[in-house]
Formats: C-alpha cells, structure tokens, sequence
C-alpha cells in the first residue's frame, strides 16, 4: 500500500498571484506527521554536520543556541496542496552552520539530513546554501512543539514542506544524490512547488 496522500484541492483566495499551482490558502498549520510524535530531549539532543565537510562537528542544544540567529518570514507550501504565507521563522542559517564546520570540500553536492528517528530527505546543496535554508527552532514567535517538529527542525522554505525535516539531528554532505524515506515511497525527488513537483510520476523527476 502506498503511503502517498493526495491530499484536498480548493481554489487559491485574495493572494492566489502567491500560490503554486494547486496550492490552497490556510490561516493555520495543519500538523502532518507518519507514525508518532517523538519526545526530544535538549538535554540529549545534538546535531551534527558530517560527510564532505572539512571539520565535522557535533553541537548539542546550549551550544547551537549560543549561535547567531537568523530570522525569516516567508511562505510555506505543503505537498498536500495547503499554503501558508507570511510566516515568522527563526533559526541558525546553514551557511553559519557550514562555517562553523569549515566550510564544505569540493565533493560535496548534496546534503542528507536525517532525523532523530532515522529517517531522512535529501536536498542538493545548491539548495541549502547562499541564505536559503536553517535549522529553525521558532515559529510564529514561539518555540517549536513537537508536533511541528521540535525542538528543531531543518527549514528549506522554497520546497514542499516534507523537505524541512522534522526532529533533525544529523545534516550530511555527499557527492552522490541519496533518496529519503518520502522519496522511496513515492514523492518527487526534488520537491518545488511552482512546478507541482508532488510525486515521483509528475513530469521532470
């Protein structure tokens, strides 16, 4: 059985102009998670940058905190054809991150995060760099709960949703492309909403 939703439809609203094709307008945020909400503890939680970087390091939760934060306002498009605009989000980019790592080697072109569960989503690094993506921990002025992926989370606003892993714990760089868990079981490999990039039978996979 497929694990795939196509989720609703509806027509877009007063800022349809900002909507990919087939996107729906929300004022909330819809929680979409498979299987349970996990129980993240920052006492134990660290993230980790790894693979094609020059210094691999590890940060656990009062370290990665004590990093300047980024703060982004932006809009948010779920795979399951709901849009939310103008949201607050707040984290350390990962260009920061990277740096803190030394910067990444000549080989790496994608990066692999995965979350604290073992699940992962894969992302080319053209994509994550030059203030395109962070590991948030706040949004709508709030800490991140669980539900929504907390206490942190990687957030790449220009893909679907399922992009931005929940729970992230673990960011690797490689030189070879690897799908995710999502990707495996039917979603696109890239993910970019104004080309309805839904799932792994839509055209440009």
């Amino acid at each position: 059985m497929s694990i795939v939703n196509k989720g609703f439809v509806g027509k877009g609203g007063a800022n349809e102009e900002r909507l990919p094709p087939g996107q729906t307008q929300v004022s909330s945020w819809p929680v979409l998670t498979y299987g349970p909400t996990p129980n993240v503890d920052i006492k134990t939680w660290t993230l980790t940058l790894d693979g094609a970087v020059n210094k691999p390091i590890t940060l656990n939760w009062e370290e990665f905190n004590a990093l300047a934060k980024t703060i982004l306002k932006t809009d948010i498009h779920c795979v399951t054809r709901w849009s939310r605009l103008d949201m607050p989000w707040e984290g350390v980019s990962l260009d920061d991150l990277i740096g803190l790592a030394s910067g990444l080697t000549a080989d790496a072109k994608h990066m692999i995060a995965t979350t604290v569960e073992g699940y992962t989503t894969n992302v080319p690094v053209r994509d994550v760099i030059n203030n395109q993506a962070m590991v948030a921990t706040m949004a709508d002025g709030e800490p991140l709960t669980p539900e929504h992926g907390g206490p942190a989370r990687l957030f790449v606003p220009h893909l679907y949703l399922w992009k931005s892993a929940k729970w992230i714990q673990r960011l690797t760089f490689t030189d070879k492309d690897h799908s995710g868990f999502w990707e495996v079981n039917g979603y696109h490999n890239y993910g970019d909403p104004w080309k309805e990039e839904r799932y792994s039978d839509d055209a440009g996979w």
